[in-house]
């Protein structure tokens, strides 16, 4: 399984990878984002704002809810799409496969019947242009939105910044 979640983030434009990679490093806290990711001060200022909202990403790792009861909905839910319209107003996620392949990462394999309606509301909100909502909310497949169950395995391929390695050097030395 590790191979197909490989070829399917091989699968996003450039620009989606780069952001998967920083918003994993920032909502695991693998690493020091700032420094990594941060090219100017816009950059730097998305970075600080990211951090600030994925600090609620510990809680709602609990408060998933276990069945599809309403009254469980609102904590979890209400914080997350505010999540992910944020990301979705960074511009570089273009799909919901992009922002499942993000999400199931960064809350968990049990967030997957979440998702859907999380993306929907968040990519139906007004501070995205219309062009880009359309693009987003059309996305979606129907199998995806309309699915009557979700596996539970957690995903096993989670991307990480790779150095790159000056031409005529050996990966030995």
């Amino acid at each position: 399984m590790a191979l197909a979640e490989m070829k399917e983030f091989a699968s996003f434009p450039g620009a989606t990878q780069r952001y998967i990679r920083r918003s994993l490093d920032i909502g695991l806290d693998r690493d020091d984002a700032m420094s990594r990711w941060s090219r100017d001060v816009v950059e730097a200022a998305s970075i600080r704002a990211q951090a600030r909202l994925y600090r609620a990403l510990p809680e709602l790792r609990e408060r998933v809810p276990d069945d599809s009861g309403l009254e469980a909905v609102e904590p979890f839910l209400a914080p997350l799409v505010t999540i992910v319209a944020f990301d979705l107003g960074q511009g570089r996620l273009s799909s919901f496969s992009a922002v499942r392949f993000l999400y199931e990462r960064l809350i968990g394999a049990e967030a997957r019947p979440w998702l859907p309606a999380a993306f929907c509301a968040a990519a139906a909100l007004p501070h995205l242009h219309p062009d880009n909502r359309r693009a987003l909310l059309q996305s979606i497949s129907e199998a995806a939105a309309t699915a009557s169950g979700w596996s539970n395995r957690q995903p096993s391929f989670f991307p990480h910044w790779v150095e790159k390695v000056e031409g005529g050097q050996s990966l030995a030395n």
